[in-house]
């Protein structure tokens, strides 16, 4: 596995990183597990939440710099990835706000004597990251994991090593000590080496169904807790009472943010008869505007995909849409720009035997379903393998509230696009994954729950 930097606006290799040998990997378990031990002995809390709290001050100081390392290695906009700097910092503000409250020991009602339940650090964590969101996904998973005392190894992307270095050197210039989150850059084999070692307690994954597959088993094979965010085909439903200005200004960027290289981005628009041809050409006067080009010039609106291999693979399952009956309604064709550059499309007509009715397509396609009904709307939307997120848009809350409850997924947004903030819990449920980060619950997934009981005499 090459871990390289390549620029997706100029195709042009910037740097090569070196594999981790198997001695550097147990040198870090090692270093790490000491760590670990140290912060179990001393419990160095308000120490961690100070080095976070630095942390959230050099990512604001630095936000250009490291938004650019981002821009260039994976095509992000650079607006897009000055945003992204800034909610990691606000991750730091929060956990360090709330770690007191959050990793208070909780004191059990009971008859029979005294009990409360500590919260505790458990060990190393193995973290497994993809490259759509270089920062966040890391500090996702890291900062509270840190603020609990369970220091981590990065495996990140293969195709953005750069960010991830960044990102781990920024912990170290907070005075983060040894250990506290090592960036390696792993083989798949030395990352099921890794899990499988006793001084590991756990592993975190987003990517793919297939990787999370394949994490699962290994953390399983070794007794190790895991979560998993697999990805998602989230429904993004009008109901009938929808505000059609909000609509409009919302349904584009929901799709098309990040080129559509989001986990949560609405993939599957679910329109009642009535509305469907508005939609659509709402939709196509909105993708028929989009500004490609580099996406370091402020000016750009569409970025260009995170690699060849994406933009191969993207285009591979609209050919399998269409080949399928599905129908191109504004897109699908060459964009003759250097890059890595899909153009937005939209497609229609994609019955439920289309191989792709129930498949991920990661970038700016978006599958619009016209429906006679709100049932039919919630039985679309919940006739998925997937379950991580959906948006529905209503003016009566109560209403959108009561269609939320019914959907399968782990997140409902009502009258918004996907939207990721330290006190709102984010995972999915069916092939979407399991177990939860941000928020209070993100703390508590690698926490032990220890039971202090002492009976009444």
């Amino acid at each position: 596995m090459a871990y390289q930097s390549i620029n997706q606006f100029t195709n042009q290799v910037e740097k090569t990183f070196k594999n981790t040998t198997d001695e550097e990997l147990e040198q870090t378990l090692t270093t790490a597990h000491q760590l670990y031990l140290d912060w179990r002995k001393y419990n160095d809390l308000e120490e961690r939440k100070r080095q976070i709290l630095k942390l959230g001050q050099i990512l604001r100081e630095r936000r250009v710099e490291y938004a650019t390392v981002m821009s260039k290695e994976m095509g992000k906009l650079i607006s897009e990835a000055e945003g992204e700097v800034d909610l990691c910092a606000s991750f730091c503000d929060y956990y360090a706000a709330h770690a007191d409250e959050f990793l208070q020991p909780k004191i059990i009602a009971t008859t029979s004597g005294r009990a409360k339940v500590l919260k505790q650090s458990l060990g190393i964590l193995v973290a497994v990251e993809p490259w759509n969101f270089p920062f966040y996904q890391i500090a996702r998973v890291f900062i509270p994991n840190f603020i609990v005392g369970n220091p981590m190894i990065l495996k990140d992307a293969s195709n953005c090593p750069a960010s991830a270095q960044a990102f781990a050197d920024a912990v170290k210039e907070a005075g983060a000590p040894a250990g506290s989150l090592t960036n390696l850059f792993l083989s798949y084999d030395q990352v099921n080496k890794a899990i499988a070692d006793k001084r590991v307690a756990g592993v975190c994954l987003t990517g793919s169904e297939r990787g999370g597959a394949t994490v699962a088993k290994e953390a399983g094979a070794n007794l190790k807790k895991s979560t998993l965010e697999l990805g998602g085909n989230d429904a993004f439903i009008i109901l009938d009472d929808a505000d059609w200005d909000l609509v409009e200004k919302v349904a584009p960027a929901a799709r098309l943010y990040n080129a559509g290289q989001v986990c949560t981005s609405s993939k599957r628009f679910v329109v009642l008869e009535k509305d469907y041809d508005r939609f659509l050409k709402m939709m196509k006067d909105a993708f028929s505007k989009v500004k490609m080009g580099d996406p370091l010039d402020p000016l750009t609106t569409l970025a260009p995909l995170s690699s060849k291999k994406a933009k191969e693979k993207l285009q591979q399952q609209v050919d399998t849409a269409v080949e399928n009956g599905a129908k191109v309604y504004y897109g699908n064709k060459p964009v003759d720009m250097e890059g890595q550059f899909f153009m937005p499309t939209i497609l229609t007509d994609i019955t439920p035997d289309n191989p792709i009715f129930d498949t991920e397509m990661f970038g700016p396609v978006a599958s619009v379903y016209k429906v006679s009904s709100e049932e039919e709307a919630i039985e679309l939307a919940n006739n998925s393998s997937y379950g991580l997120g959906n948006t529905i848009f209503s003016n009566d809350s109560e209403h959108a509230e009561r269609v939320a409850a019914k959907i399968e997924t782990g997140m409902s947004w009502i009258n918004a696009g996907w939207a990721s903030l330290p006190e709102l819990p984010f995972g999915g449920v069916k092939n979407s994954g399991y177990g939860r980060e941000l928020s209070s619950y993100g703390i508590d997934e690698f926490t032990n729950k220890h039971l202090i009981y002492e009976a009444r005499q």
